[in-house]
């Protein structure tokens, strides 16, 4: 049978969306080789939709190469990799093969990304294997939505191989610098102990992992190297307007001696003269649209859920169409964003008073900076109450992620708050002391977005030659603090500034280290293990380069003059290849010394696991 129009989507859930939206009367669903596909009219031809399960296909090296043992690791930079069918994706495959050797038209209907654009290619390659004759369009959307959907397809466009081809050139390059130096790792380890891995166990290194842990074993060495200083603080409390009021002296003293002489004047003093007493308002400004990275790091901080679970919830919100697409860097509402009609869309969900007064005010969003070209930033597509996702999904995480969407998108509409920052300086025995406080005078957006209310703390009004009267002083001895471990909030942060992963792998390369023992994530703060810090030190003395955040930042402008076409990608695979193999020759020359660190690093995590001081993820 003719197949007037195949259509290829990322996922079953935004193909069946899709089979709904464009049929013009009832859709059929059939299995092929155990794979759902949506069978439906339109236009009085025959369309059939069917999701895939993300990459269908992996580039990987010829099976005789992957005997570890019998093959020096450094032959790996001189091999063209292959593109593979992934196992758990055998059957997609056949189904794409059986309904596309009939297709006339094909419409791409993957992700409207890098990654999307990739594997579309592959989809386009498996296609084009049984069928040569089929014309392929792509069709993108940021929204799985009827007019969103409708209007993708009454609009396809090209492929664009520029973006495909840096995707793939990326993936050569990871994962031949992944494999010379995991097989490097592990094999050093093997000839010096044999017994030092569990069987069928590895030591890895990845051109995003080890930058990402190099982060967090740096920041863990500034910890461990601080060393706390004691210091004094002067506190006095006066009589201000009725009210007591505590200030502290301007400076510290690291002198106790000298602390306890100025308290002896200040007490001797027996009053202070205000000398400021300043009362300012400000605005605190909404926050910028949502991207990727600020939906993981706000997910972490506001509703403790880890940026890999944040991400995961917000693809399946996309998919069953309640928010827009969760993949973006875009900070900046565009024009053909209708806004009003988004606020319409919210006026039935548990947001709905909100978005209706909304809807009576002039609409003023705020504006990042950052703009990808492929998506707008994330925003809620329909109203929904708690527990109408709580039925559906049997998670409450779903409805914090949905909540903090359209609360964010509701705050970038809204007005600033309105506070009054508040100092008072007085001067007493020829010394300073000092109090902060503020005032909330208008809420603004707070009210729709209570996760960065500042909290308030109210001074008495005071004028400038007040003379107040000390109750109590008094010296309070204090320790400096070394530097917090990084919190995956800070470390997203960190990967964004050096360019380590894209929005859509960040929080796979944390997850990486975790599972591979590099660190653990504790009271969402990333603490490194032994094995963790000897891989980065033994890099570190091999070639800075392996774990520097800007090696990977480099390798990822090089790949994005691909799409852009000023470089091609062979050039970028020599360059960086031929980096790594010195890097290579170092290592190969210091590979003793490698082996007796790594073993030691594997025999301390050994023991501390059986000894019970492991700690879960949490």
């Amino acid at each position: 049978m003719v197949i007037d129009a195949l259509v290829v989507a990322e996922k079953d859930s935004v193909a069946r969306a899709i089979a709904k939206y464009l049929a013009q009367g009832s859709v059929s669903t059939r299995k092929v080789y155990g794979i759902n596909a949506y069978w439906f009219t339109k236009d009085g031809k025959q369309w059939v939709s069917i999701g895939l399960r993300g990459h269908i296909m992996n580039i990987d090296f010829p099976m005789e190469l992957n005997r570890w043992h019998a093959i020096e690791p450094s032959r790996l930079f001189d091999v063209e990799p292959i593109l593979v069918i992934r196992d758990e994706n055998i059957n997609y495959v056949r189904a794409l093969s059986h309904l596309g050797s009939s297709a006339r038209m094909v419409y791409l209907a993957l992700d409207a990304d890098s990654e999307g654009e990739a594997i579309a290619y592959e989809a386009m390659f498996v296609v084009r294997n049984v069928n040569p004759k089929a014309v392929f369009r792509r069709v993108l959307f940021s929204a799985v939505t009827r007019s969103d959907i409708i209007n993708a397809f009454n609009s396809p466009t090209n492929l664009n191989p520029g973006l495909a081809k840096r995707v793939f050139t990326r993936m050569i390059l990871d994962l031949t610098l992944g494999a010379v130096f995991t097989r490097a790792l592990t094999l050093s380890v093997e000839k010096f102990d044999r017994n030092a891995l569990p069987r069928g166990s590895f030591l890895s290194y990845g051109p995003c992992q080890t930058p990402v842990l190099n982060l967090v074993v740096q920041r863990a060495i500034e910890r461990e190297n601080f060393k706390p200083e004691k210091y004094y603080v002067i506190y006095i409390t006066v009589n201000a307007a009725g009210r007591e009021l505590t200030l502290s002296h301007d400076g510290v003293f690291k002198d106790r001696r000298e602390a306890e002489g100025v308290l002896n004047l200040v007490k001797g003093a027996g009053k202070v003269r205000v000398i400021t007493a300043n009362y300012k308002e400000e605005f605190l400004n909404p926050p910028m649209p949502l991207d990727t990275i600020e939906l993981e790091r706000r997910a972490s901080r506001f509703l403790n859920i880890r940026p890999k679970a944040a991400l995961d919830i917000a693809e399946e919100l996309y998919r069953h169409g309640y928010i827009s697409y969760p993949r973006t860097e875009t900070t900046i509402y565009p024009p053909t964003l209708n806004l009003k009609q988004v606020l319409l869309g919210l006026t039935h969900g548990e947001h709905g008073d909100y978005a209706k007064a909304l809807l009576g005010t002039p609409i003023k969003p705020t504006r990042g900076d950052s703009d990808d070209g492929a998506h707008p930033p994330i925003y809620p597509t329909k109203g929904a109450k708690s527990g109408e996702l709580l039925r559906y999904f049997k998670n409450e995480k779903y409805w914090k992620i949905y909540d903090l969407v359209v609360r964010h998108f509701l705050a970038t509409l809204s007005p600033p708050a309105r506070v009054e920052r508040q100092r008072i300086i007085v001067e007493t025995a020829g010394h300073k002391f000092e109090a902060s406080g503020l005032k909330i005078i208008e809420r603004g957006f707070l009210v729709i977005y209570p996760y960065e209310e500042p909290s308030e703390k109210v001074l008495p009004r005071l004028k400038v030659g007040d003379e107040l009267r000390i109750i109590k002083a008094w010296i309070e001895e204090r320790e400096t603090e070394p530097p917090p471990y990084l919190s995956e909030s800070e470390l997203l942060r960190l990967m964004k500034k050096y360019g380590i992963g894209t929005d859509a792998t960040m929080q796979d390369h944390i997850h990486t280290n975790v599972i591979r023992g590099y660190f653990k994530i504790r009271n969402k703060q990333c603490i490194p293990t032994p094995l963790g810090k000897a891989v980065i030190n033994i890099l570190s003395k091999t070639g800075n380069e392996l774990i520097d955040p800007w090696f990977r930042s480099r390798m990822e402008k090089s790949l994005m003059e691909i799409t852009r076409g000023s470089l091609k990608p062979d050039d970028v695979l020599l360059t960086f290849k031929d980096e790594a193999r010195k890097i290579y020759e170092k290592f190969v020359n210091r590979q003793g010394e490698v082996a007796r660190e790594l073993v030691k690093a594997l025999r301390e995590s050994l023991s501390r696991s059986k000894g019970g001081n492991s700690s879960k993820e949490e």
